[in-house]
This record gives C-alpha cells, structure tokens and sequence, in this order.
C-alpha cells in the first residue's frame, strides 16, 4: 500500500460529550460537581474521525445525529472539518454523554439514551464506500457492515463484535482493549476471523494475534501525569488504521499509534490533544 492520500470513511456514531474534572466519584445520595466542563463530538466514531481529519487524507463520515441542539452542535463541529459528512436523521433528541474524570485521569461515562447509529437503510451515499481505499466501523447494523467491507481495507471496533459476527464479513483488523470486558476477544471469538486482532493494554505491552499465533508490541511511556484517559483508544485506532495504510508491519504500526493514542492522556480535551498524521514518518 503506502497510500499517499488516501480516502477513508468512519462510520459511526458522534456523540455530545461533556467532559469535566471532579474530585471523587459519586456514592449513593452523593452530589457532585463537575468542574471546568468542556464539550467535545465524541464516542468511538467520532474520535476517530478527528484523529484521521489530522491526516493528508479524504475522509468521508456516516453518521447519524438527533433533532434537537446537541445534535446541531455535533453537526457544525463535523462540517467545520474539510471531510466528506454524511449524516441520517433521527427524529429524537441526540445521545448526550457525561464523562466524570477522577484526579488520577480515569473516566467513567454515563451515556444519556441510546447512540445514534447509521443503518444501511438511510438514504446516504453508500456507493462512495466502493471508492474508499479503507474504512473503520463503529455502528452496529450488521448489513451495513456488508456495505461498509466494500471498501480497500476494513478495520472494526471490537465492540461491534456481535454485529460483526452477524454479519459474517471478514474484518482486515478488528481492534479493542483486554481491558474493557465488551471488547476483550480472542481470534476463537469469531467465526469468520478477522486477519489481526489488536488488543491494547494501557501502558503494557499489547498483542497482534492472527492465524500465525500471537505477537506483542510495545506500548509507549504515558506521560508523568495523566489529565484524561478518555478518546486514547479511539486515538490509537484512527492512527492504526492510518499507519496499516502506509504499508508498514503491524507490529510497527501499532507501536507507532501508541504515540498517537498516548498523546491525548495529558489534555483534557482529546480532540485538542491529537497528533497530526504524516504521510511519511521516519520516528516518533
């Protein structure tokens, strides 16, 4: 590969995230406040999206969003982009989502409705999937995940694994984290196995299994202090997918998205904290 500039599509879901510092979770009865609150297009699609609009790349999003401000307010942030947005819509509020973060930088999310997700049956431009060099899933209708392997190379959310099995297409990379019980898999999980399976695991080493066996690959140093966990995975895959392009090893790609998905662990802010993405990078 080593694709100059390629086109890629997220599809997904991008929600009205507000994140803000507080100093201890809540027990029961408990009221706390959520100080210096910042609002981001979040969840896994979005993320990732804004990871990849920091690449030399064409970017399509399909996406789904709500009828009232939050939506609108996700909606303007996607479009001040210079990606392709393409987005279905949902008569009902859009999914608005708390993130609590503790001093040591952990999160812990509460999600208000459900996401809003892309069905195959919106009337978007789905034809542009044949043109795109690679795509990453983060949606869960299974058809749509037929529609969405049309594309060169297709890398999808480990927590999408039951659609993805439903589905029965065959994923290039499926990528998640052993530690989050919803995406912790092994290749045994799934029938129609995907070609890698990229598990990251905080700062310790991560894995690569494929029908070969398994590998490790590094992980890299977390910063001296931690402001916010949240989006360093979505980081790490938006930069994976971006560096599987590039032509280079897997284990090399993932080592070098670690940098990627390590960046946003200092800011508050991930989409402000996200690394641009070169087309030709000779270190980190």
């Amino acid at each position: 590969m080593g694709l100059a500039r390629p086109t890629i599509a997220v599809v997904g879901h991008v929600e009205h995230v507000t994140l803000g510092k507080v100093a201890t979770l809540p027990a029961t009865g408990d009221i706390v406040h959520l100080d210096d609150p910042v609002v981001i297009p979040g969840g896994g699609g979005g993320v990732t999206f804004f990871q990849l609009v920091r690449a030399p790349a064409v970017v399509h999003l399909f996406t789904a969003l709500g009828n009232d401000t939050a939506g609108a307010e996700m909606e303007e942030r996607v479009r001040a982009t210079a990606a392709e947005v393409h987005i279905a819509r949902r008569a009902e509020p859009h999914t608005r989502d708390v993130v609590l973060l503790t001093p040591d930088g952990e999160r812990t999310i509460l999600v208000v409705g459900q996401p809003l997700h892309p069905r195959h049956d919106d009337p978007l431009p789905w034809d542009a999937l044949t043109r795109c060099d690679a795509a990453y899933f983060t949606a869960y209708d299974p058809e749509l995940i037929r529609y969405t392997r049309r594309a060169g190379y297709l890398m999808v959310s480990a927590r999408r694994r039951d659609s993805l099995i439903r589905s029965e297409a065959r994923a290039d990379i499926v990528v998640g984290s052993h530690r989050d019980p919803r995406e912790a898999s092994t290749l045994a999980d799934y029938p129609v196995a995907p070609a890698a399976l990229v598990m990251t695991d905080g700062p310790r080493h991560g894995t690569i299994e494929t029908a070969s066996g398994t590998q490790r690959f590094a992980a890299p140093p977390s910063p001296s202090a931690i402001a916010s966990s949240y989006g360093a995975g979505d980081s790490f895959a938006g930069a994976l997918l971006w560096f599987a392009l590039q032509g280079l090893p897997l284990v090399t790609a993932c080592e070098r998205a670690g940098h990627y998905g390590a960046a946003v662990l200092g800011g508050r802010d991930p989409i402000e904290s996200q690394r641009a993405l070169a087309a030709r990078e000779t270190g980190e």
